[in-house]
C-alpha cells in the first residue's frame, strides 16, 4: 500500500517514474478526505491547488528535472503563512485571513518540489499541549481517537501518524514538535533557534519559536529539514551558518558515541512503563557500541515556572497586534476604539490565549518586571549554562519526551497547571536554543512511548544519525494504528 512508503521511499520511486505525483496526491487527498470526521487534522485541504502542482511535478520529473522532494505531499501547519491560502493560527481571530505571501518555509519546500495537500490543525496559536484550543476543534489520537494528539502541532503529528501524509511541517515554542510525536508514535525535531526561518511563521513567543518536522521516520525528517533549514536575511534572527547535508551518514556506526542520562527526568511523574520503554531503548544504543552515563542538570525543574514567565510575556507583545484594525476579526458596531478593540478582542481569541495575554501583561507591568520576567531570564541563563557543561562531557542527552502516553479529550482542560506540566522535559530545550527530537521507542497500555535527544547547538545531524541508526534496530517507528493500516 502506498501510504505505508516513507517519504524517502516515495521520492525516490518518484524520480524513478515507478509512480506519478498526481496519483500519489490522489491518494492521499482519499485518506484525508475519509479521515476528516474522525480526527480533524486539517483546517484547509487545498485539492485544487495540490493536484496542479502535483501534475506540474510530473512534467518536471519527466524533464529529468525537480528538486529533491519534487512530487512528494506534505501538509503545512496552519501558522505557515502561504500566499492565497487561508492562514488561520487555529484562531477565530484569524479565521479568515489569507497571506498574500508565502513563509520562508513553505517557499523553500515548495522550490524543493514538495506538494502542499493542505494546512494543519493546531492549538489557537500554538497555546496548549493537547490540540484542544483550536477554534475549529479538538485533533483526535489516531491510536485512540478518545485521546490527544499532543500539541500544539496535533494536527501534523496526527496526520503523519495515520499516514495521511508522509511529512508535514510544524513548530516547537515548549514541546510543541517533541510532545505530539510522542504521544502519536512518530519522529519530530525541533532545530537549534536560528537554524530554520521564522519568516512568515505567525509569532507566539518569538526567542523560542522554531519550525522543524514530523515524519515517520529519522530518515525522513533529515531530507524534509535539509531542504528547510538555512540562513534567511528577512529573519532577524536566522543564523548565518552553513546546514549540513542531514542525509549523508546516516548509515555510519555509533561506535563510541557518548550518551548522558537525564537524571531529573526519571522522578516520580513519569510513568513507569514509560520509564521501561527509554530505559529498553538505551540498551539498543549500549548494543549498537554507544556508551550511557548519568548526567545532571541541576536548574533543569525550574524549567516551566520560567518558561510559563517568558513564554506568556513574549506572547502578550506578540498578540497585541490584533486589535481589530488592520487585519483578523473585528467585531460588529463598534461604538468607537475601545469597544472596538475590546470585542473584537474578545471575541476573537480564546481562554488558553487571553490566560496566556493577560499573564504576561502582568510580569511585564512595571511593578512586578523585575520580580518575575527579568529573574526568568536569569533561571533561563542558567539552564543554558547547565547544558552547555554536560556536552563538555557527552555527546548527546536521552530521556522521555512526556511523563506519561496520551491522555484523554478533556481530562486536563480545567486545570491549566497540569496540562502545562505535561511539557516538563520538553521546555528546557527550547530555553536554551538547543535542538532535540523525539523518536517512537515503545508502547505503554497499548500507546506510543518516546524517547527524547537533545544536542549541542547546531547538532541536527548527530541527533538523526543517531535516530536513525536506532530505527535500524526497531521497527516502532513503522508501526501505524490499525484503522488506518
Amino acid at each position: 500500500m502506498i501510504h505505508r512508503h516513507t517519504l524517502a521511499r516515495l521520492a525516490a520511486e518518484l524520480r524513478a517514474r515507478k509512480l506519478s505525483s498526481v496519483e500519489l496526491a490522489r491518494a492521499y487527498l482519499e485518506r484525508i478526505q475519509a479521515s476528516q470526521p474522525l480526527l480533524n487534522a486539517f483546517i484547509s485541504i487545498t485539492a485544487e491547488q495540490a493536484l496542479a502542482a502535483a501534475s506540474a511535478a510530473d512534467a518536471a520529473l519527466a524533464r529529468g528535472e525537480g528538486g529533491a522532494l519534487t512530487g512528494v505531499p506534505i501538509g503545512h501547519k496552519d501558522l505557515f503563512c502561504t500566499a492565497g491560502v487561508r492562514t488561520t493560527c487555529g484562531s477565530r481571530m484569524l479565521e479568515n485571513f489569507v497571506s498574500p505571501y508565502d513563509a520562508t518555509v513553505v517557499s523553500r519546500l515548495r522550490a524543493s518540489g514538495a506538494v502542499m495537500l493542505g494546512k494543519l490543525n493546531m492549538d489557537e496559536f500554538a497555546m496548549g499541549s493537547s490540540n484542544e484550543t483550536s477554534y475549529f476543534g479538538p485533533v483526535r489520537n489516531p491510536w485512540n481517537t478518545d485521546l490527544v494528539p499532543g500539541g500544539s502541532s496535533g494536527g501534523s503529528a496526527a496526520a503523519v501518524c495515520a499516514r495521511l501524509l508522509p511529512g508535514a511541517t510544524a513548530t516547537d515554542t515548549g514541546g510543541s514538535i517533541r510532545q505530539p510525536a510522542a504521544l502519536c508514535g512518530i519522529t519530530g525535531i525541533k532545530p537549534t533557534y536560528g537554524r530554520v526561518s521564522r519568516y512568515g511563521m505567525i509569532a507566539f513567543a518569538s526567542s523560542l519559536d522554531q519550525g522543524g518536522v514530523v515524519t515517520a521516520s529519522a530518515e525522513d525528517a533529515a531530507l524534509m529539514l535539509r531542504e528547510m533549514a538555512g540562513f534567511d536575511p528577512r529573519d532577524s534572527t536566522s543564523v548565518d551558518t552553513p546546514v549540513p547535508d542531514y542525509v549523508a551518514g546516516l548509515d555510519a556506526p555509533l561506535e563510541g558515541l557518548k550518551i548522558g542520562l537525564l537524571k531529573e527526568f526519571f522522578d516520580a511523574g513519569l510513568d513507569p512503563d514509560n520509564e521501561r520503554c527509554i530505559r529498553e531503548a538505551l540498551a539498543v544504543f549500549t548494543r549498537l557500541g554507544a556508551k550511557v552515563r548519568e548526567v545532571s542538570l541541576p536548574n533543569i525543574s525550574l524549567s516551566v515556572p520560567a518558561y510559563y514567565v517568558v513564554a506568556p510575556a513574549e506572547c502578550s507583545s506578540n498578540l497585541a497586534r490584533y486589535d481589530g484594525v488592520r487585519f483578523g476579526h473585528r467585531c460588529k458596531e463598534p461604538r468607537d476604539l475601545t469597544d472596538l478593540y475590546k470585542r473584537s478582542r474578545s471575541e476573537g481569541f480564546g481562554a488558553e490565549v487571553k490566560r496566556r495575554i493577560m499573564t504576561g501583561t502582568y510580569v511585564l507591568s512595571a511593578g512586578y518586571y523585575d520580580a518575575y520576567y527579568l529573574k526568568a531570564q536569569r533561571v533561563r541563563q542558567l539552564i543554558a549554562a547547565d547544558f552547555q557543561r554536560a556536552f563538555a562531557e557527552v555527546d548527546v542527552l536521552m530521556g522521555p519526551a512526556t511523563p506519561t502516553a496520551a491522555f484523554a479529550i478533556g481530562a486536563k482542560t480545567a486545570d491549566p497547571i497540569t496540562m502545562y506540566l505535561n511539557d516538563i522535559y520538553t521546555i528546557s530545550a527550547n530555553l536554551a536554543g538547543v535542538p532535540a527530537m523525539s523518536v517512537p521507542c515503545g508502547f505503554a497500555q497499548g500507546l506510543p512511548v518516546g524517547l527524547q535527544m537533545i544536542g549541542p547547538h547546531f547538532a541536527e545531524q548527530r541527533l538523526l544519525h543517531a535516530a536513525h541508526r536506532y530505527q535500524l534496530e526497531t521497527d516502532w517507528h513503522l508501526r501505524i494504528p490499525e484503522r488506518f493500516a
